[in-house]
């Protein structure tokens, strides 16, 4: 059984946009490479065994915690000036490094926050609205076609980068039980949008 490995078409990035803390956009390839090949290594191995894709087995939120954790680990591997927050649940979670003591930070503002989400556009719950910068990957995963083993591997298709303030959210009510999240308001991820990487 072969498993298709997935790779980023370098001429499908944005050559006019202006990267923040050195980015360059091989850090995005790289990272995103570095993503899909550890799919593709697990995906194999787990279809081998007859057993189901690890696109299959996790739930839609837990693969946006696994991506952005891994996304947010491979950019940093490869960006000249960011680290991963050593802070847990720090935001945000790429910090420049040096900035902070032990490159750990609470609620910082020099750096990246990284989100996933599979809603075409790049729309992210966050947990509150801050000024910042915000990277949001969009993926897919095919969970329609039959059989299984035929399945296109997980693939990122979008990817925004850009400076977004307080002003550009909108709180979401959550009921009782429900945590308290907010998302880019239209005109929010219209700007978020204009900075696709």
């Amino acid at each position: 059984m072969t498993v298709v490995r997935n790779a980023l078409d370098p001429t499908r990035f944005n050559p006019d946009l202006a990267l923040p803390f050195e980015l360059r956009a091989e850090d995005f390839r790289l990272a995103v490479q570095d993503v899909y090949d550890f799919f593709h290594d697990v995906n194999t191995g787990l279809l081998d065994k007859g057993l189901a894709r690890l696109d299959d087995m996790l739930r839609p939120a837990i693969m946006s915690g696994v991506l952005s954790d891994m996304l947010t680990a491979s950019l940093a591997k490869h960006s000249r000036t960011l680290v991963v927050n050593a802070y847990f649940n720090g935001h945000p979670d790429l910090v420049q490094q040096g900035r902070y003591p032990n490159n750990a930070v609470k609620a910082g503002e020099h750096g990246v926050e990284i989100k996933t989400t599979r809603k075409p556009g790049g729309a992210v719950d966050t947990h509150g609205a801050r000024d910042q910068w915000m990277c949001v990957f969009v993926y897919t995963v095919d969970t329609a076609t039959e059989p299984a083993v035929d399945r296109r591997p997980m693939t990122i298709t979008e990817i925004y980068l850009g400076q977004v303030t307080v002003a550009d959210f909108r709180k979401n009510s959550r009921g009782e039980l429900g945590t308290r999240t907010a998302t880019l308001d239209a005109a929010g991820i219209a700007q978020l949008r204009r900075s696709w990487v």
